[in-house]
């Protein structure tokens, strides 16, 4: 029997009950969910109890009351992993991703040489999630000095990509990102850039279907509304083209370096300094703001800005320095990738992961090229 069979088994004598649905294996993917019946839109398709759901109130006293109160849940949560010794959730941890998958899979734990090859939002995020582990690891190492920071990445980085958001009264005073619970076999929902819903009640957590799904077709949640830098960085994987409807690309290392000193002080005291992203269908408003600070005189920018002046007769200049950037954002994109073609660092999966990613950009960037020249060259006409 395999392992997700017998966390199955044991799952279900502890109370969660699947309906219509089954993990099974994922030829190359691991262990996903799949529908055993049609599913019609909205139905149950998993029940989770409270019991079984690891929390801030669910780590043991003898591990929380030697941490600071003020320790992230999230800190909490991975020395609660790395500590227990019991075999009280083995069915569980069986199906976990070993710490050399985690490892190899996660850009946290990859060589720094290699994490410098990110587009400029995956960078962001891993320097985020760095000072994060830090100040975690600091606080427990403190605490366990005998506990090895390799296993305590393991666990953090589980944590990182297999909690749930999860508000109670005692969590909804937290940030954000500290409200977040591990909860057996829901974790082995992959995701999709559309997926089930996910609510909770003081009972347990409750899965019901987005849509209709056929016998045989894999279930997914979503993550959140990320692009493909958020899901690689954080996740360690990035959906295929086309399957990523919220995937963009970031145009600040192309706008940026443009701006001069006072052109930035009037976008920041605008609110538009920096964020510039492009999609598969728009380039953001935010990006045309600040190139046409560069192509018109300063009052009637702020003619523009103010909704004064629909900024029509000056659209052509503004997309056509759109356009030479957008180039050269190419290029720049284009020679990285030969650049991590020849690079040592990392393993070849890795390099070819981050080589994946940057073709996607270069497309999504050709794609807008394109729709911009054409609407220049039928504004010439």
């Amino acid at each position: 029997m395999e392992a997700h069979e017998e966390l199955l088994l044991w799952a279900k004598q502890k109370g969660v009950q699947l309906h219509g649905i089954e993990p099974r294996r994922m030829p190359g993917r691991g262990v996903g969910v799949v529908a055993t019946e049609p599913l019609k839109p909205n139905q149950v398709l998993l029940e989770v109890p409270t019991s079984l759901l690891k929390s801030l109130s669910s780590v043991p006293r003898s591990v929380s009351r030697k941490l600071p109160r003020d320790m992230s849940v999230h800190g909490l949560l991975a020395a609660d992993l790395a500590l227990d010794e019991s075999a009280t959730h083995s069915k569980w941890d069986a199906v976990m991703p070993t710490k050399e998958e985690v490892m190899a899979s996660l850009p946290l734990a990859w060589d720094p040489d290699l994490q410098e090859y990110f587009p400029k939002p995956a960078r962001d995020s891993i320097r985020k999630q760095q000072t994060r582990f830090k100040r975690d690891w600091d606080i427990v190492h403190a605490t366990f000095p005998s506990l090895l920071e390799e296993d305590y990445l393991y666990a953090w980085l589980l944590v990182n990509t297999r909690t749930f958001y999860y508000t109670t009264p005692r969590t909804e005073k937290l940030p954000r990102h500290d409200r977040m619970i591990l909860q057996p076999v829901a974790d082995l929902l992959n995701h999709a850039d559309e997926g089930c819903s996910v609510s909770f009640d003081g009972r347990g957590f409750t899965i019901r279907s987005g849509r209709a799904y056929a016998a045989g077709e894999e279930v997914c949640i979503c993550y959140g509304r990320h692009g493909n830098d958020v899901l690689l960085a954080e996740y360690g994987f990035a959906l295929a083209a086309g399957r990523n409807r919220w995937d963009e690309v970031c145009l600040d290392d192309a706008v940026l370096p443009r701006l001069s000193a006072r052109h930035r002080r009037h976008l920041e005291d605008r609110g538009f300094l920096g964020n510039y992203r492009l999609d598969a269908a728009t380039v953001c408003y935010r990006t045309q703001v600040a190139l046409r600070i560069l192509c018109v005189p300063l009052g009637e920018w702020r003619d523009v800005v103010d909704g004064l002046d629909d900024g029509e007769a000056q659209q052509g200049e503004v997309d056509r320095l759109l356009i030479l950037l957008l180039r050269e954002l190419r290029e720049g994109a284009r020679e990285t990738i030969a650049n991590i073609e020849v690079a040592t660092a990392g393993l070849d999966h890795q390099r070819q992961a981050l080589k994946d990613r940057w073709v996607q950009i270069i497309d999504l960037v050709s794609s807008t090229i394109l729709r911009l020249e054409s609407s220049v060259a039928q504004e010439s006409t």
